[in-house]
């Protein structure tokens, strides 16, 4: 659980850092009474998007804007909580449930003729089920004792939302609307993405020695997924 509402949170950092920080240090302290370990889910968004290397967990994290700083804070919280923990950092989650990037582009590419995606902002799509499935197998495998500490989390590959934008509207076969790249600065929002948040999964792949998908793949996956529906 948390406050994932990136533009809101700029106007609501209060409501933000409840869920995203003090939620999290109320867990922690919860698991180190009781002996557990936490798992918890953090974000790219700790990190500022300046780099051009995937981030690795050891480098310095700089959030931009209260999103980030609130689940940075909440990072922090589990840490300092003495619990044994595994953080989790992830990003541009989508699946067949909820609000996401993938539901959007497949209602807006039916409905228009052409549509503006940016170009300029460069990660890793991850369905949200291979998330749960790794931390899923993790537990039942045992392997999150002695492994505790932070790890990085996507599908394998890179692109930019443009590109998974243009990969959703081929495998929908809405070739109809005609998808334009664009420049960041031609929306202006309140909050500011992170231009770059590639993450480094080497750690956990070595750890837990786990296969990831590409995001293509799993993209399709979910894709057949959501017309069973």
């Amino acid at each position: 659980a948390a406050y994932t509402n990136v533009e809101r949170a700029e106007e609501d950092e209060a409501r933000a850092d409840l869920l995203n920080h003090k939620a999290a240090a109320y867990l922690a302290a919860a698991a180190q009474e009781t002996g557990a370990t936490l798992i918890h889910v953090s974000t790219d968004y700790v990190f500022d998007g300046t780099g051009h290397r995937p981030y690795t967990e050891a480098m310095a994290t700089s959030p931009l804007g209260a999103y980030g700083r609130t689940k940075l804070a909440g990072e922090e919280a589990v840490k300092a909580s003495g619990c044994r923990y595994l953080i989790l950092r992830t990003a541009w989650l989508y699946s067949e449930y909820g609000n996401n990037f993938l539901k959007t582009m497949l209602r807006l590419t039916s409905e228009r003729e052409t549509l503006r995606v940016v170009f300029d902002q460069v990660g890793t799509p991850t369905y949200a089920g291979d998330l749960a499935l790794a931390i899923f197998s993790l537990i039942e495998a045992g392997r999150y004792t002695g492994n505790e500490g932070v790890y990085h989390f996507t599908d394998e590959g890179v692109c930019s939302w443009y590109d998974f934008a243009v990969e959703i509207a081929a495998a929908a076969g809405h070739d109809t609307c005609r998808i334009i790249p664009c420049h960041t600065s031609e929306y202006p929002t309140k909050a500011t993405r992170p231009a770059y948040s590639v993450l480094d999964k080497t750690r956990f792949k070595e750890t837990f020695q786990m296969d990831i998908p590409h995001w293509r793949e799993a993209l399709i996956y979910c894709m057949k997924r959501l017309q069973r529906q």
